[in-house]
C-alpha cells in the first residue's frame, strides 16, 4: 500500500488581528502585519516541501465574515500554490450562516457539507475523509455522532470541529467524547477549535493540532499544525511542525528584595525566552510575584525586559506587565496593614465575591467580541482573587508616601 504524509491544520483565523498591541504603538508594524496569513503560507510551504498527499483544515479557516474579498482571494491563491487535495471544514467562526461573502473555491478545495456528514474518497491513496462543517456558529449536538461507519478497506480521516471534552476554556460546540471518537473505528480523527496543541488519543489518534498563529497573551508557544505519516495503510507518526512568525511568551519572576536580583530574573527569563524562539520576535506579558518591598514601577520593568532582549540580540516587546506582589516595607506594611486586612476580607464573603464576578461578565459582555479574545477578566474565584492581588499592589503602591 501507499507511503505518505498529510497535513491537519485548525483555526487559522485569516486577517484575525493580534490582540493588545496596536494601541501601544511601539510594536514595529513589520511585526504585527499579516501573521496570519504568514503562518498559513509557511504551512503552504511545508506541505509542498514534505510532498504531502493533501491537507485537511478543520475548521475556522476565516475568523468570521470577510472584512473584503482579499481574503478570500489570498487563500485561492495559496490554494494554487499548494497543487494538491485541501480538505476544508467549517468551524463556528466561518460557519455556513457566519460567512456571506464568497468565491468560486479553488479546484483543489472540497468542502464537507454543512447539512449533513460527508465523505470524500482519494482512491489513489486508499483514504476516505469523513467530516460535517457547522451550518450555524452555535452547534451544541455531538456531530460526530451521524458519522458514518469506516469505509473498509481504507484509512478512515475524521474531520471534526468540537469542544470534545474540554474542561470549559473554549466555547463549548458539537461536544463529544474521546472514547465515542475511539469506538467509530476510524484510523485518526483531525479535531479543530481548542487552540492548544493537544494529543487525546493515539488508538486511533485524536488530535488537536492547536492555532498556527497565537493571537493574544494567553495563546504563548509554539504554534502549528501537525505533519502525519502513513505507511501500509496505517498512521505511524503525528509531529508537531511549527509555523509561527511571533510568538506569544509568558515571563515570571519573583519580585523579592533587591532590585539588582530582580533585573538578573528579568534577563534570565528573555534569554530563556529568546532561546526557545528560535529567533522569532517575541510579545511577551511579564508577571512579578511573591513577597516584596521595593517600589514596583510597571513601565521601568517593561523597558528592563526591552533592555535585555537587546543585550540578547533578540526581538521582544512587552504587552503588559503583571504585579502580582505581597508585602512592604516595614513601616508602609505598618501603616497599611488595617486598610489590607479589610481588602482581603472583602473576598471572604460569597455574596461580594458573586457581585464582583456578575460585575465583570457584564463588563465582558458590553464590549466588542474582537476585544473580549484575549481579556484578562476572571470568570471564576481562583482568577479573581489573583486579581485582587494585582489591585491591592497598585493601590498600596499609590498610596506610599
Amino acid at each position: 500500500m501507499a507511503s505518505y504524509s498529510f497535513l491537519h491544520a485548525a483555526d487559522i483565523h485569516l486577517d484575525s488581528p493580534l490582540v493588545g498591541l496596536r494601541a501601544r504603538g511601539d510594536v514595529p508594524e513589520a511585526v504585527l502585519r499579516d501573521c496570519t496569513r504568514r503562518a498559513f503560507s509557511a504551512m503552504v510551504d511545508l506541505a509542498v516541501a514534505e510532498q504531502v498527499g493533501f491537507v485537511v483544515i478543520a475548521g475556522d479557516l476565516y475568523d468570521g465574515n470577510w472584512k473584503d474579498f482579499s481574503t478570500g482571494l489570498f487563500f485561492a491563491a495559496e490554494m494554487r500554490r499548494l497543487g494538491r487535495p485541501c480538505f476544508l471544514l467549517r468551524g463556528n467562526h466561518d460557519a455556513r450562516s457566519v460567512i456571506t461573502r464568497a468565491l468560486r473555491p479553488p479546484a483543489n478545495v472540497r468542502e464537507f457539507s454543512s447539512r449533513t456528514c460527508e465523505s470524500f474518497v482519494l482512491d489513489e491513496l486508499g483514504v476516505a475523509l469523513h467530516g460535517h462543517s457547522f451550518p450555524n456558529r452555535a452547534v451544541p449536538e455531538d456531530l460526530s455522532a451521524g458519522y458514518p461507519a469506516p469505509h473498509p478497506g481504507r484509512l478512515n480521516i475524521g474531520v471534526l470541529h468540537s469542544s470534545a471534552e474540554d474542561p470549559g476554556e473554549h466555547e463549548t460546540y458539537a461536544p463529544c467524547s474521546v472514547a465515542a471518537l475511539t469506538l467509530k473505528g476510524y484510523d485518526y480523527f483531525a479535531l479543530g477549535h481548542v487552540h492548544e496543541r493537544r494529543v487525546l488519543a493515539e488508538r486511533p489518534w485524536v488530535v488537536f493540532p492547536g492555532n498556527m498563529q497565537g493571537r493574544h497573551a494567553r495563546e504563548t508557544g509554539a504554534k502549528g499544525c501537525s505533519l502525519v505519516r502513513v505507511e501500509d495503510g496505517r498512521v505511524v507518526a503525528v509531529t508537531h511542525r511549527v509555523l509561527d512568525v511571533v510568538r506569544w511568551v509568558a515571563l515570571e519572576v519573583e519580585a523579592g528584595d533587591d532590585a539588582v536580583l530582580l533585573r538578573q530574573r528579568i534577563t534570565q527569563a528573555v534569554r530563556s525566552a529568546a532561546a526557545a524562539c528560535d529567533a522569532r520576535p517575541m510579545l511577551a506579558r511579564l508577571t512579578v510575584t511573591g513577597e516584596s518591598g521595593l517600589a514596583l514601577d510597571a513601565e521601568q520593568l517593561a523597558a528592563e525586559c526591552r533592555n535585555a532582549a537587546i543585550e540578547a540580540d533578540a526581538a521582544l516587546w512587552v504587552e503588559s506587565v503583571k504585579l502580582r506582589v505581597r508585602g512592604a516595607a516595614p513601616l508602609e506594611a505598618e501603616l497599611l496593614a488595617p486598610l489590607h486586612e479589610a481588602f482581603a476580607a472583602g473576598l471572604d464573603d460569597p455574596a461580594l465575591r458573586a457581585a464582583l464576578l456578575d460585575d465583570l461578565a457584564a463588563l465582558r459582555q458590553r464590549l466588542p467580541a474582537a476585544a473580549r479574545v484575549g481579556l484578562d477578566l476572571p470568570e471564576v474565584e481562583d482568577g479573581l482573587r489573583a486579581l485582587a492581588g494585582e489591585a491591592w499592589a497598585i493601590a498600596a503602591g499609590l498610596l506610599r508616601p
